[in-house]
This record gives C-alpha cells, structure tokens and sequence, in this order.
C-alpha cells in the first residue's frame, strides 16, 4: 500500500511541474535583484566619470588621470587650459 502512493504518477508530475514553476519565480527574482543591483553601479560609475578628453571622447575620473592621459596619449596635441595648473 506505501508503494502504490510513493509511486503513483500523478504526485510525482504535480511534484515536477511544483519545482519547475519555483525555479522559474526563483530565477525572475534573481534577475530582478541582479538588475537593480547593476544599475545602481552603473549610474554611480557614470557619475564618477566628470572630465572628457577633447580627442579621443574618453572619460576620466579626475584631472590628474586626464593630464597623465593626454600627455601619454596625445602629445602632439596642445594642452587643453582646464589641464594647465594640474600637476600629474
């Protein structure tokens, strides 16, 4: 009698179908945590970065890492007058 109802078919699809539906509302969940999560990180780190190099279209996050950029990167091209009195 125990074996009849430990393998009967239908509870162990009910079963089956009860773990794929909470695995797919785990997953949801998960995704939305990850996503909220990310933009967080995202809008901060876009903050962060304030100062635009004027050739390349790159950003940094403070003038010294621009001065030390420009000078690597573009030394044929003058000094933009924001980067003057900055000391890399």
């Amino acid at each position: 009698m125990l074996l009849t109802s430990v393998c009967h078919p239908s509870n162990s699809m009910a079963r089956g179908h009860q773990k794929i539906q909470s695995q797919q509302k785990n997953a949801k969940k998960q995704a939305e945590i990850k996503k909220s999560k990310g933009h967080d990180q995202k809008t901060a780190a876009k903050a962060a970065l304030v100062f635009t190099c004027g050739v390349c279209r790159s950003q940094m996050p403070d003038p010294k890492t621009f001065k030390q950029h420009f000078e690597s990167k573009h030394p044929k091209s003058p000094l933009p007058p924001e980067l003057e009195g900055v000391e890399a």
